[in-house]
């Protein structure tokens, strides 16, 4: 199964349970986040996925940082809030080119953990994740673990394990949002 991650903080609980679900299973870790400005927060997230990957035994592929694209196919949105029209279109880029290398690897399996961003919607994930599935012929894996007592139990895994919390979804437009709101 091949995993997108969008980050350690929506990873390392997600993970821990897929690899309790589908113990069968080669779970193979995704990063592809062309959307996470700037640069040097890439790489700090990175390097966060890479040492969760590590501590749970998950391989990881890094796909393409291309922001150029990724602004391409959001232009027009930008004051798009979080969870609007901008949000969806991140996720349908980003899911299809984790379905395209889902195909590549021969895997008929993909899921994402943007599933537990309590940020995300999970109905928008689901309904683009399955739409890939369908045009594909593979089959998403929606799992949403931040019901129950998810949520916490995430939470105590990031500060158990030392993860990074970042502070705003990555890309840029919410950057500015965050540093407009903190008057910086």
């Amino acid at each position: 199964m091949l995993v997108h991650i969008c980050c350690s903080v929506d990873s390392h609980y997600f993970l821990q349970k897929i690899q309790k679900e589908y113990p069968d299973e080669k779970i193979i870790g995704f990063f592809y986040d062309p959307n996470i400005h700037p640069y040097s927060e890439y790489q700090l997230r990175l390097l966060d996925v890479k040492y969760s990957c590590v501590k749970l035994g998950i391989e990881l592929l890094e796909g393409e940082y291309d922001i150029n694209s990724w602004l391409k196919v959001v232009k027009g949105l930008e004051k798009e809030p979080e969870k609007a029209n901008r949000g969806t279109v991140c996720f349908d880029k980003r899911l299809e080119v984790t379905v395209k290398q889902s195909l590549k690897l021969g895997h008929h399996l993909f899921t994402t953990t943007l599933l537990m961003s309590p940020l995300k919607s999970q109905e928008k994930l689901k309904k683009i994740g399955d739409t890939l599935a369908n045009q594909y012929n593979l089959e998403f894996v929606f799992k949403d673990y931040r019901s129950g007592n998810g949520s916490q139990l995430q939470s105590q895994e990031v500060k158990l394990n030392h993860l990074y919390r970042q502070n705003y979804c990555g890309c840029i437009y919410a950057l500015k949002k965050q540093r407009n709101e903190q008057n910086k």
